[in-house]
């Protein structure tokens, strides 16, 4: 399945944080070996998170931060249900 450069720069993060699978992250690097754009902005996302590493490592998110993003998080969760008629 070909990957457009709009779908693999949405998941750079992902890859960078090590939180896709091992075949998503097999499409993602197959489409920037062969797309020097998307590995251009690859390499510019991994300096970011680098210097963000080095910055703000050390740092935590207040627990009344992390409280709020956490229900919010919650509250925008949608549930479907589709039942099916056999």
């Amino acid at each position: 399945m070909e990957l457009d450069c709009t779908a693999v720069l949405a998941d750079v993060w992902l890859m960078l944080d090590g939180e896709c699978d091992d075949a998503t992250r097999a499409r993602l690097q197959h489409h920037m070996d062969h797309c020097s754009p998307c590995i251009e902005a690859y390499g510019i996302e991994e300096k970011i998170k680098s210097l963000l590493s080095r910055k703000c490592g050390g740092d935590r998110a207040p627990d009344s931060l992390r409280d709020r993003l956490s229900l919010e998080i919650r509250r925008s969760v949608t549930v479907t249900r589709v039942e099916t008629t056999e």
